[in-house]
């Protein structure tokens, strides 16, 4: 979801890689911006292209995922529906090409992404697995590259524009801060995230981001201090300006939040009730 700013973490990256296409599922809203992106890498003279997130279950979709075939491997950033649920029904229209996740529930016909540093290297691509457990559990970036061009694959952990949840409990923000720390150090280098636009730069988007989280765990311990007493009233306090339709969703990052100060103190969730 957005937060307070709705704005791009970065410069908009100029153009994209000629090896990649990105097919937009027709699913906007509030918490998949324009839709989800699902990217489609074709190194330069191969037969073969590698599919990151299938997108939701549409057919029209779908469908234009396997028209832009032969696909050899379909990967997975995260578990979230909007970028699973048309996974099943791809790895039909593909004839049985592997899904692989970090999640074993969302691999299909394959083996679940193993861990840091795994090498693809699938069809002329270089593609490397990069963990990045924070906004859910099983959430992974892949840097790939071809020739002298390399882009990072953010699924829900960079977004194109605005904020993400940090989708407690699943979401960790401990955990969700040390991946921003580490993709800091993709500097220069195309961010292709799972909503909105491309950005010019992984790190500097990276950095934008760990700026916000900090920013906001002050708030959240300025609105425990001010008398905040649950996980509600600091979204209250906190995403004041933000649409109430969203403060659902706002609560799972205050939860997140909590749970990060709690243990930073010693003191659990912080000393609030979460209901």
């Amino acid at each position: 979801m957005t937060g307070h700013f709705t704005a791009p973490a970065a410069a908009l990256a100029g153009e994209l890689p000629d090896w990649v296409t990105l097919l937009r599922a027709p699913n906007p809203g509030p918490m998949t911006l324009d839709g989800t992106n699902t990217w489609v890498l074709r190194a330069p003279g191969q037969e073969h292209a590698v599919v990151v997130d299938p997108g939701p279950a549409d057919e029209g979709h779908l469908a234009a995922i396997a028209a832009l075939g032969p696909i050899g491997l379909v990967l997975i950033t995260h578990g979230h529906p909007d970028h699973t649920d048309g996974s099943r029904r791809l790895h039909d229209l593909l004839d049985g090409v592997p899904v692989r996740a970090a999640d074993p529930t969302h691999t299909i016909a394959g083996e679940p992404l193993a861990g840091p540093g795994e090498e693809l290297g699938e069809h002329g691509l270089s593609v490397r697995l990069v963990p990045t457990p924070g906004h859910t559990g099983d959430s992974v970036c892949f840097l790939v590259g071809h020739g002298d061009e390399r882009a990072v694959l953010t699924g829900d952990t960079i977004l194109g524009r605005g904020t993400t949840v940090v989708a407690h409990p699943d979401g960790h923000l401990g955990d969700y801060l040390a991946s921003l720390e580490l993709l800091s150090a993709y500097r220069g280098i195309t961010a292709l995230p799972g909503h909105g636009p491309a950005l010019a730069d992984c790190g500097a988007a990276a950095d934008f981001y760990l700026a916000h989280r900090r920013a906001r765990l002050d708030q959240v311990r300025a609105a425990v201090a001010g008398g905040a007493g649950t996980a509600a009233e600091v979204v209250a306090t906190v995403y004041a300006d933000v649409d109430r339709s969203l403060w659902w969703a706002a609560e799972w990052s205050v939860r997140a939040q909590l749970e990060y100060l709690g243990r930073e103190s010693g003191g659990g969730t912080a000393g609030l009730e979460q209901a």
